[in-house]
């Protein structure tokens, strides 16, 4: 059996030691902003894409900086479907609100999010990262 690959573009966006995490309009997960690369996208141009699809915001230039690639069963896929995630921090050049796809976002802290009913394994690998960095709680 062949793995699938699905590559993504990610924000960890930190407010007040939290980290910013959407919620798909008819999905119970709360994962990382961000979304899949299009064909011919740098995952730099993809996150910039998807943030303003999602969260309606654009990114504030020089602030974008790259974490990490983080690898991890993808949620809510069938098994042997992998998760590629190009991370990234960055400052919003706005308030960010929701558009159409996106029913919720909210900041947690890695206690906060380990103890959801649905916790996205990418995501997880990412909280953790950050706690291990002294950015969030």
């Amino acid at each position: 059996m062949k793995t699938q690959i699905i590559r993504t573009a990610a924000l960890a966006h930190i407010r007040d030691r939290r980290l910013i995490q959407t919620r798909s309009v008819g999905k119970t997960a709360f994962y990382m902003a961000g979304g899949k690369i299009d064909p011919g996208e740098t995952t730099e141009q993809a996150l910039h894409r998807e943030i303003r699809e999602e969260l309606d915001v654009g990114l504030v230039p020089g602030t974008v900086e790259f974490l990490d690639v983080f690898e991890a069963q993808a949620f809510g896929h069938s098994v042997g479907t992998a998760l590629h995630m190009s991370c990234y921090r960055a400052e919003m050049d706005g308030e960010p609100r929701p558009t159409s796809e996106i029913a919720e976002f909210r900041y947690f802290t890695c206690a906060e999010y380990e103890a959801m009913d649905d916790v996205a394994p990418g995501s997880l690998k990412v909280f953790r990262r950050l706690v291990s960095m002294d950015l969030i709680d």
